[in-house]
């Protein structure tokens, strides 16, 4: 099925699944669609069948609280944020409910987190103005960038490049080999009073970068051109 402006206009709600009593806060598909995972703000991370259609497993995070899940590159393990006692990432196996490891360093809200598609890389953000590199492998932070702001981040396609958005006004591209060298394209936006970026995506060829926000606005860059391509605002009345 080719996603025209028409099928996607067509799409309905087939079911609704209520097994939370909050807020869900993030979800994340695995890498062959067969599942995807929720996190939501009364601590509980939700496993769905995405064939069947129901949810197959609940666990929780009581102590710590769950925010930002993304699944890693294997189907049952998971990476998340904490929205309780502390900012430590961790890194959870859903097989035993057990943490694998834990990722201290920041001492803000995690506000961003990304997989990378290639490798056990992985990146965040949070509000005290830090991007952070990481290895699944390693409890220590790997790359540690200061930034001016509340940033948002997320890999390209090929896990080479990251995008870093900046204070809701600025994109900043840096190749991970050499990121401490500073960003080698940077893109200027203007800044909206009323919404905040709340991420960063890109296209599938890697081409484009869609911002999104938590107002009614979604903007397109276009990575090689550094332009604004595009400006949808639609969705908050549709």
């Amino acid at each position: 099925m080719k996603l025209t402006d028409n099928v996607l206009r067509s799409f309905r709600v087939a079911k609704v699944f209520r097994e939370n009593s909050d807020k869900i806060n993030c979800f994340d598909f695995s890498s062959n669609g067969e599942t995807v995972i929720s996190s939501s703000d009364d601590d509980s991370i939700v496993l769905y069948d995405c064939q069947e259609g129901k949810p197959k497993r609940t666990l929780y995070s009581k102590k710590y609280g769950v925010d930002l899940i993304r699944y890693t590159h294997a189907a049952n393990t998971v990476v998340y944020s904490s929205n309780k006692i502390d900012d430590t990432i961790r890194y959870l196996s859903l097989h035993d409910n057990k943490y694998i490891r834990y990722f201290p360093g920041h001492n803000k809200r995690v506000v961003a987190l990304s997989m990378s598609p290639v490798d056990d890389t992985f990146i965040s953000g949070s509000l005290d103005k830090t991007i952070r590199l990481w290895d699944l492998r390693s409890p220590n932070c790997q790359g540690l960038m200061h930034l001016q702001g509340k940033p948002v981040c997320s890999f390209d396609p090929e896990g080479l490049i990251f995008a870093a958005g900046v204070n809701s006004e600025m994109v900043k591209l840096y190749d991970l080999r050499s990121f401490d060298k500073g960003p080698f394209a940077t893109f200027k936006l203007q800044y909206e009073r009323t919404c905040e970026w709340t991420g960063l995506k890109f296209s599938n060829d890697g081409k484009l970068i869609l911002v999104s926000s938590n107002g009614g606005t979604l903007r397109l860059l276009d990575r090689w051109s550094r332009q604004l391509v595009e400006v949808q605002t639609e969705h908050q009345n549709g």
